[in-house]
């Protein structure tokens, strides 16, 4: 296969395995931590509106989402791609920051805790350590 369709297929790969890893976790925290009483998660005015009643586990479940899901996508499309597998990683790594930068914008009543862990550790790092698991299972 040509080398740039398969980098290409490999972040095709990576992002989709990222977001479903990131949307199931996200499923599975809500169904084991769920949010607080008169909260509609699927608007972001009320959980701006209730942020402040949310536990530190509860605001902990999407930040663990996003590590992994980030980890994940990093991993398959650094594990997938003909070359450069530290760039595809981290072209993943930056598609999901963006989504927790518009996050962070979205829910500014977040407490800045949340929002600093989550963009400094859930993302970057994550990338990098799912590339060096997939250089580790090819034995480069």
């Amino acid at each position: 296969m040509h080398p740039f369709l398969r980098n290409a297929l490999a972040l095709v790969a990576g992002i989709v395995a990222g977001s479903i890893g990131n949307m199931g976790l996200i499923y599975a925290g809500s169904a084991l931590f769920p949010p607080p009483d008169g909260v509609d998660v699927n608007s972001v005015e009320s959980i701006n509106a209730h942020i402040k009643d949310y536990s530190v586990v509860q605001l902990l479940m999407p930040f663990i989402a996003h590590a992994l899901g980030t980890l994940a996508g990093a991993f398959v499309a650094a594990r997938l791609c003909a070359n450069r597998p530290w760039a595809w990683a981290l072209i993943v790594a930056i598609f999901f920051l963006s989504g927790g930068i518009m996050a962070v914008r979205m829910i500014p009543a977040a407490p800045l805790w949340f929002d600093v862990l989550d963009l400094v550790v859930a993302y970057l790092p994550m990338a990098w350590l799912g590339m060096r698991f997939a250089k580790r299972g090819t034995g480069a």
